[in-house]
């Protein structure tokens, strides 16, 4: 009755009616990495013809914060806190 062929183009068709909308936003992702795809391997290429070269750290310009001495650092540890004694509906 029907070919493999024949199976195939029917269900493109099917998702291509039922998918319509979602299909630009389709290409356009597949565009970007297809880009994006393109910069990393161009990149890659200029990477050991320049590996002989020394290179000079990146400057990302950004805002300075100077830590709080009052606040313990993030890797300090914390005391422990007895089961409950931070829940407010424990006390009832």
């Amino acid at each position: 009755m029907f070919g493999l062929s024949e199976l195939a183009i029917i269900l493109i068709v099917v998702i291509a009616v039922l998918a319509a909308k979602k299909l630009p936003d389709l290409a356009r992702s597949a565009g970007k990495s297809a880009r994006i795809l393109k910069a990393e391997a161009r990149a890659m290429k200029e990477e050991p013809a320049s590996a002989g070269e020394p290179t000079t750290p990146r400057v990302i310009e950004g805002e300075t914060v100077t830590p709080d001495p009052t606040t313990a650092p993030a890797d300090a540890p914390r005391p422990a806190t007895p089961p409950g004694a931070g829940d407010s509906r424990a006390q009832g």
